[in-house]
């Protein structure tokens, strides 16, 4: 199962990388059908699969179209709506997945429980049909005059790499594994971010990687949110195990994350640009309280009572609306900052840099939760330890990006 899902996040990440030339050569329209087709075949592929093999490259197909559906409906945001409409579309887009975050473990669970996994794939047949139906009525034909962005091969095999990695890495229980899967990911990364430096042919856009600049302000700020987040992986594994809670219940128990940053999307996504800044950095806060709220109950022995149950609720409440009270005014504003002649590529970025974190934080995650105890000693009083370290290690992402986004230089440069 871990390979399926590693194949897939890294098909995804190829697939945001190289959407920004896909979209330029053959338009709007045309790009976001060629996506659906690949996802189309590679679900396809899922739903007749005879053996894992072959379950595997269809997940790889699935990813490949996935990745640039991803990125590409950030870049239709820039495209199909007006400047002032693109926080609204990011809080759509943060909706959706809130939407799949509540129906994906009930949906999943119906077709699992009646032994018919094939029909969870062939579901997004039906699906895809009806995307690509819309995209005929909805997205325009007209392509790019200017020249497409280069695919730059080198560094997509380095983030690749960097990426396979960390996921490699976190599959086995050696502590030292997971170190080593993580200190080589990092590698690639410096080697990557070295090569950028150096070439005009770019993989995220200029002054991604200055931490001083507006755009690496801001990209800091989204990775360091995203990885905040990647505590859910291990949120249903701590329930069932420390308070006896039932798969499903564990389940929606990570949901609340997901609501939350609907929830906060949507409501807030369209404020007044003079409260964007104070927003923000209200959400890092929020989401630094929810955390660390999550640490202290994990060190108050996890009484499974109902106090402890609202509050655990809502703590992983805080951490969703956190990071959904900026999220769109932060993809907003990277949009706004793209140089010039490196609009695409800066459109497409963003989900480069989620994915991307979205794999860091995971293995992250899993090491961290190896080293609390999750394997050894196990059971109760591991997933006690684990739950205590994770919450609190992981705490430390919304406080740097607080001291980020404090910082009146680099708050006013972004915002």
């Amino acid at each position: 199962m871990h390979g399926n899902t590693t194949l897939f996040v890294v098909a995804s990440i190829i697939g945001s990388v190289v959407s920004a030339n896909r979209l330029a050569v053959l338009g709007p329209r045309r790009a976001y059908q060629f996506a659906i087709i690949l996802f189309f075949l590679g679900s396809l592929l899922c739903t007749c699969a005879s053996s894992m093999y072959i379950l595997l490259v269809g997940r790889f197909i699935q990813g490949l179209g996935g990745g640039l559906l991803f990125a590409l409906s950030y870049a239709m945001v820039r495209i199909v709506f007006d400047k002032i409409l693109w926080s609204r579309a990011m809080a759509l887009i943060s909706g959706m997945w809130g939407i799949a975050a509540f129906s994906g473990p009930f949906i999943g669970g119906l077709f699992a429980e009646n032994n018919q996994w094939r029909w969870a794939f062939g579901t997004l047949l039906l699906i895809c049909i009806v995307i690509f139906t819309i995209s005929i009525l909805i997205l325009p034909l007209q392509r790019s005059k200017k020249n497409p962005p280069i695919i730059p091969y080198f560094k997509l095999t380095l983030l690749v790499s960097a990426a396979l990695s960390v996921s490699i890495g976190s599959i086995f229980e050696s502590i030292v594994i997971n170190i080593l899967g993580v200190g080589i990911a990092l590698l690639f990364l410096y080697i990557l971010i070295d090569a950028e430096k150096k070439s005009t042919v770019r993989l995220l856009p200029t002054g991604a990687y200055n931490l001083s600049s507006p755009l690496g302000a801001t990209y800091a700020v989204m990775t360091l949110l995203t990885i905040g987040t990647s505590i859910e992986i291990f949120v249903p594994y701590f329930a069932q195990v420390i308070s006896g809670y039932s798969p499903l219940q564990s389940g929606y128990l990570t949901v609340l994350i997901a609501f939350g940053w609907t929830f906060s999307s949507l409501l807030f996504s369209g404020i007044k640009t003079s409260s964007i800044a104070k927003i923000i950095r209200l959400g890092t806060i929020l989401m630094l309280v929810g955390l660390v709220g999550l640490t202290w109950l994990a060190g108050t022995n996890n009484n499974p009572s109902t106090l402890f149950l609202f509050l655990n609720c809502l703590f992983l409440f805080l951490v969703g609306v956190g990071i959904g009270l900026g999220w769109p005014h932060l993809l907003t504003n990277v949009f706004a900052m793209a140089p010039e002649g490196e609009e695409e590529l800066t459109s497409t970025s963003v989900t480069t840099v989620q994915l991307m974190a979205t794999a860091f934080g995971a293995s992250l995650a899993g090491l961290v939760s190896n080293m609390g105890g999750i394997n050894e000693p196990g059971g109760v009083i591991g997933a006690q330890s684990a739950s205590l370290l994770l919450y609190g290690v992981f705490s430390i992402a919304p406080l740097l990006g607080i001291i980020i986004l404090f910082k009146k230089k680099q708050i006013n440069s972004i915002l």
